[in-house]
C-alpha cells in the first residue's frame, strides 16, 4: 500500500465524497479508511491534524499527509500535472 494514496474518511463526509468521485475519475488508486470504525486511524488523523478528526485526511506515498486537499493539490505532489 506503500504505493498508493491512503484516504482516511467517514462516510457522511461530503469533501470526502467529492474528493472520492474526482480521484476515480482521474484513475487515481487509493486506500480508504473509516476513521470512525478504527480508533488507530483516528488516533493518527488527530496527530496531523492539531488534535480534530478532520477529513479527508489524505497521506501520499512519500509520507506527506495533507487536509482536504483539492484534485489539483494530489495530482501535483504524485507527479501527475
Amino acid at each position: 500500500m506503500a504505493d498508493k494514496l491512503t484516504m482516511y474518511s467517514t462516510p457522511w463526509c461530503g469533501y470526502c465524497q467529492r474528493l472520492k468521485a474526482q480521484l476515480g475519475r482521474e484513475g487515481i488508486e487509493f486506500a480508504e479508511i473509516d476513521i470512525e470504525q478504527d480508533p488507530d486511524s483516528a488516533d493518527f488523523v488527530m496527530s496531523v491534524n492539531g488534535g480534530n478528526q478532520t477529513v479527508p485526511t489524505v497521506v501520499f506515498p512519500n509520507g506527506q499527509a495533507l487536509t482536504n486537499p483539492s484534485l489539483a493539490q494530489v495530482k501535483e505532489i504524485l507527479g501527475l500535472g
